[in-house]
């Protein structure tokens, strides 16, 4: 039973939107990601973009326990590199560090939020939806 006289729809309805909000700030990582997937160091033998994970935790909201996006952690895979003496990021053996971001796991990745972020618009919409149909049912 939820409690602060806060409706179970309610409840469903204000947890599902700290979900939102947490898979929304997902995916405006995941996009940073694919941004700077190809992006070098400005210095030579520098360190390329690394690759940013979101760590979520659990969050009171009234009726229940919601989910929000705590912190960005920075992913401690090793960096790739390519040979390419030319260029101006290359180190004195001529490899560029290239980013730790793997365009196929951000992909999956983004997909995986939209689809949370559908599933919980679907929580919403049917707490809504329920709601109003006690309210047509109290009316009869």
């Amino acid at each position: 039973m939820a409690n602060n006289n806060v409706s179970m729809t309610g409840a469903a309805q204000t947890i599902a939107t700290s979900a939102l909000r947490a898979q929304q700030a997902r995916m405006r990582i995941i996009a940073e990601n694919l941004a700077n997937a190809n992006s070098t160091s400005k210095t030579a033998g520098g360190d390329p973009y690394r690759r940013q994970a979101p760590v979520f935790e659990p969050t009171r909201v009234q009726g229940g326990t919601g989910v929000k996006m705590g912190r960005v952690a920075a992913d401690t895979t090793a960096f790739k590199s390519n040979y390419e003496p030319g260029n101006p990021s290359a180190d004195a053996q001529g490899y560029v560090k290239m980013p730790n971001v793997d365009p196929l796991i951000e992909a999956l990745d983004m997909k995986e939020a939209q689809r949370a972020y559908e599933a919980n618009l679907n929580v919403i919409e049917t707490a809504r939806s329920m709601d109003q149909r006690t309210l047509d049912l109290l009316k009869k």
